[in-house]
């Protein structure tokens, strides 16, 4: 399947891993490449610049396909060295780079500058609009099913992409809420130029989450996440487990008087990887997306990627095309 976005990446589908915190690892991102789609190192999981370039390294040395390096960039009491790590992602010859976070231009002018190709998450047409004046080269348009940082304004992907496809000269892919090849097909149709997917590939072999994470992602609906800190205006999507369900209480308890240190102690990073660590899917937060409610089986990268391929050919070739023929 060729797009816009498979000639420009290089890859074989259109299909990008995007960037996640503690999931974004040197076997995942191997995987996805060598699926055929785009894997993506996530710079912070790596802990430092050192070991990044070294994980760099040891993806080349696994796979010949290509890669990219996700730099997600957010306001912190004690700010990692972004700077460092931007220019150790251009030192190691890293050719493509997916940004996230507010405020992209400095990141953005100083990887176009060194020839990289950049892609960056947006999650409304204004700031897909903005990446693209600034030199952006592919937009991930981030519908409101997804996990993590939805933004604030609830639009879900069914328009979002929709009026991407008017709006935006540079390619797009569609983000938030995919995990079956019918969405590929629906995205494809609505403009879209491929897909990014967070979720669905955390319910796989290759992903580091402990079992019992991927079990309950198996077990669950589309119903069960949970948006946090909407009072704060920083809203983001997690999966609803015990922790998640008593932030949602006291936020409903508090309703616009709610502050982040009500909360705090549920949600703090720390928690979240002890209980990863216990493989206690009830520990802590973690994210999900809505896409949780068609996750029913947890395979390896590869076999999710030749499943997700089919059925979106299958949709393509078979259900769609035959549409048209019956009018006709």
């Amino acid at each position: 399947m060729k797009t816009r976005v498979t000639e420009m990446l290089g890859i074989e589908h259109p299909v990008i891993c995007g960037g996640m915190t503690g999931v974004g690892t040197v076997d995942m991102t191997v995987a996805v490449s060598e699926a055929g789609g785009l894997g993506l190192l996530t710079a912070l999981t790596c802990g430092s610049i050192e070991q990044m370039k070294k994980d760099i390294a040891e993806i080349r040395s696994r796979t010949s396909k290509p890669f990219g390096v996700n730099l997600t960039i957010l306001p912190a009491i004690q700010p990692p060295d972004y700077e460092g790590y931007a220019q150790a992602i251009i030192d190691a010859g890293v050719k493509i780079v997916e940004t996230a976070g507010n405020n992209p231009k400095k990141w953005v002018t100083l990887f176009k500058q060194a020839g990289l190709t950049c892609i960056h998450k947006c999650v409304t047409i204004r700031h897909g609009l903005s990446a693209e004046r600034i030199g952006v080269d592919i937009i991930s348009m981030d519908g409101f099913e997804c996990a993590g940082h939805p933004g604030e304004d609830d639009i879900g992907g069914l328009v979002l992409l929709a009026k991407a496809a008017k709006k935006l000269k540079v390619p797009f892919v569609a983000s938030g809420g995919i995990a079956d090849g019918k969405q590929l097909a629906a995205a494809l149709a609505l403009g879209a130029e491929g897909v990014n997917m967070g979720t669905r590939f955390c319910a796989t072999k290759e992903c580091p989450w402990p079992d019992s994470f991927k079990q309950r992602i198996v077990e669950s609906d589309e119903r069960q996440t949970v948006l946090m800190f909407r009072a704060l205006h920083n809203t983001a999507r997690v999966f609803k487990n015990k922790v998640a369900a008593e932030v949602e209480r006291i936020q409903n308890e508090k309703g616009n008087n709610l502050e982040f240190t009500d909360v705090m102690h549920l949600v703090a990073g720390d928690r979240g990887r002890k209980a990863e660590s216990e493989g206690d899917p009830d520990g802590g937060i973690f994210t999900a997306g809505q896409c949780i409610g068609l996750i029913d089986d947890i395979p390896t990268v590869k076999e999710l990627m030749d499943d997700f391929m089919a059925e979106a050919e299958q949709t393509i070739k078979h259900r769609l095309v035959n549409l048209i023929g019956a009018k006709l």
